[in-house]
């Protein structure tokens, strides 16, 4: 019984860790990307949220989404996720439509 309770929380301690640690950036699928990508990363220090994407940054302004503000967005969060990159993963359409409210926008 004490080892079960141990395991649980050792499970909520690496859950809690993990939540307020790491990040997922997922990149759709575009021109410089033809494959799309999910990037995991450290994301203390930065303001994005546990998932993220372009496109999710561009609708959190209010901007209106075209390629160029996908690309602003883009390039601004490059920068902090490349330096703290782990490992990447391929695209998630499910991780995307987390991050745009269950929109889907085309290339």
């Amino acid at each position: 019984m004490k080892s079960t309770q141990i395991f649980i929380a050792g499970i909520f301690v690496l859950f809690l860790f993990v939540r307020t640690t790491l990040g997922v950036f997922v990149i759709q699928p575009i021109g410089a990307v033809p494959e799309g990508t999910t990037i995991v990363y450290w994301r203390l220090g930065t303001n994005f949220d546990y998932i993220e994407s372009a496109d999710g940054l561009v609708q959190k302004t209010g901007a209106g989404l075209s390629l160029l503000t996908r690309g602003l967005a883009l390039a601004t969060a490059a920068e902090p996720i490349v330096e703290r990159s782990l490992f990447r993963l391929p695209y998630s359409s499910l991780l995307y439509s987390l991050t745009t409210d269950g929109e889907y926008y085309d290339r």
